[in-house]
């Protein structure tokens, strides 16, 4: 149970104070072995079971850099607008922790391989901010803790922990912004833009899944109040791990509001790690914050210093990829979409899957439309993400060929992505097996037709009156006759010509 704290409202905290942010993303990098061993990253294996003397920190171990850590660290410093350095080298940071198994995490401290960096994001209105990048630096992730007896999950109240050691060593790169002022009542929105965004470089680069929810990737938000007019930083909290886009916004949403709640009433704010409830949307205070002194950095005297060769940076520069901004902002422009159509298409995950449906031979409005349309409401329906639904791009885009050469209408397409969700098979196997295909035979639709207006003298008099409306009620006829397979253009067309109306 997660207790509550004294807010003020969000609009009061913002007439009072400019919040400061700093936001310290660490990236879990998919490479096949750990970052100084050459032990399997390989998720789902039992616990303890990839482990080496190197990554437990057994005497006389000696640990070696692994070189596609070192080139991911780069690509993610050159994506990012960062300097690169000629010359940089890790170092110790002493703590001990139960799930740190060497009692030292081997990471960079003053001489990080990136720095002086940049990400320009966009908010869901278009417009850019731009994110200062102190650094991006390398290191090792932790191991695994899990507190047992307790009703929180967390160590108070348990009464034992179990360690598993698989994940201890895995790379890591921890990408640190420079203090983000100027963002005002859009703070939380900047906050969850920025890490959205950076996601997206980092699965554009290949360096990783970054999926938060499997802590692949994971967020600590920085956050002090100025009062207004003041230009020195308050004392900052960091919540630590936060491992959504919504929980980001959200944590930094309510640390604006805790923290002007404190400082109004003439408390003190205190430099302290902080856990977000997802439950409530709050955070609870975890230990008081260690300052950079307190763990006693000091150079990694087993390793050597990592000194890219300035011609291996450059070929890595040439071989980036089109970053997301700038993608997105040409699809846009290519498809003649607004930005707010663009964000609602980002918000739902769909971007890369009707790039795909584009890339598999469908045009763009249709892409859109389907993935948009049928297949949000489906996976809404479901609880899944768009990606996880049971149709592939390829499928969707062979639906729009359908339909396109007149074999579907939307109605029957619907039907036919339904059977391919249902596991019925493709979508020509889904056609044969319900009996889809459009009525195109112009003999069984001029029957249709002649009955629907043998059927409704009344209707068929008030078309011949010059009421060409209401020709949609012998449509609609000719349609429930046909089970939904005739083409209702045509229908139409057919109507009009035995009436001897124009059209």
């Amino acid at each position: 149970m997660t207790t509550t704290t004294d807010l003020v409202s969000y609009e009061d905290a913002l007439a009072s104070y400019d919040p400061v942010m700093g936001l310290e993303v660490h990236v879990e990098l998919g490479t096949k072995t750990k970052m100084f061993c050459g032990c399997s990253t390989a998720l789902g294996a039992d616990p303890n079971t990839q482990t080496c003397p190197v990554c437990l920190g057994l005497p006389g171990a000696l640990p070696v850099v692994n070189a596609t850590g070192v080139e991911s660290a780069i690509k993610i410093g050159l994506a990012l607008n960062c300097e690169i350095a000629e010359w940089c080298r890790f170092a110790r940071k002493n703590y001990f922790y139960p799930d740190m198994p060497k009692n030292f995490q081997t990471s960079q401290y003053d001489e990080p391989i990136a720095f002086d960096g940049y990400l320009d994001v966009q908010l869901e209105d278009g417009e850019v901010f731009r994110v200062e990048i102190e650094r991006a630096h390398m290191e090792e992730d932790t191991g695994k803790s899990t507190h047992v007896g307790g009703a929180t999950g967390r160590i108070h109240g348990a009464s034992h922990s179990l360690l598993d050691y698989n994940r201890a060593g895995i790379p890591l790169i921890e990408i640190v912004t420079k203090p983000i002022v100027g963002a005002g009542e859009r703070a939380p929105e900047v906050a969850k833009a920025y890490v959205r965004e950076l996601r997206e470089l980092i699965r554009a680069l290949g360096v990783s899944e970054a999926r938060m929810e499997m802590g692949q990737m994971r967020c600590d938000v920085n956050l002090s109040l100025m009062p207004k007019g003041a230009d020195t930083f308050g004392t900052r909290s960091e919540t630590k791990n936060v491992n959504s886009l919504r929980s980001v916004e959200r944590a930094a949403r309510f640390e604006i509001q805790r923290h002007a709640a404190v400082l109004s009433s003439g408390g003190t704010i205190v430099q302290e790690t902080r856990h977000f409830h997802e439950d409530t949307g709050s955070t609870t205070s975890g230990r008081v914050k260690e300052e950079a002194e307190d763990y006693r950095y000091f150079p990694e005297p087993d390793l050597v210093p990592v000194a890219p060769a300035r011609e291996w940076v450059e070929e890595l520069r040439a071989g980036l990829p089109e970053l997301p901004l700038v993608r997105r902002n040409r699809l846009r422009e290519e498809w003649g979409i607004s930005a707010t159509d663009m964000q609602a298409i980002l918000n739902a995950g769909a971007l890369d899957l009707i790039v795909a449906t584009i890339d598999a031979g469908a045009d763009a409005a249709s892409a859109r439309k389907w993935w948009m349309g049928e297949l949000a409401r489906s996976a809404n329906e479901s609880g899944k993400a768009l990606d996880e639904l049971a149709i592939t791009p390829a499928q969707v885009a062979r639906v729009t060929e359908l339909v396109a050469k007149g074999d579907l209408n939307d109605k029957l397409a619907r039907q036919v992505i339904e059977g391919v969700l249902a596991g019925e098979g493709t979508p020509d196997e889904v056609v044969e097996k319900r009996g889809l295909k459009v009525v195109s035979d112009e003999g069984a639709l001029t029957a249709a037709v002649d009955e629907a207006i043998a059927g409704n003298p009344a209707v068929a008099d008030k078309i011949r009156g010059g009421k060409v409306a209401a020709a949609g009620a012998l449509v609609g006829a000719v349609m429930k006759a046909t089970r939904g397979q005739a083409d209702a253009a045509r229908v139409k067309e057919l109507i009009l010509q035995k009436l001897g109306v124009e059209g």
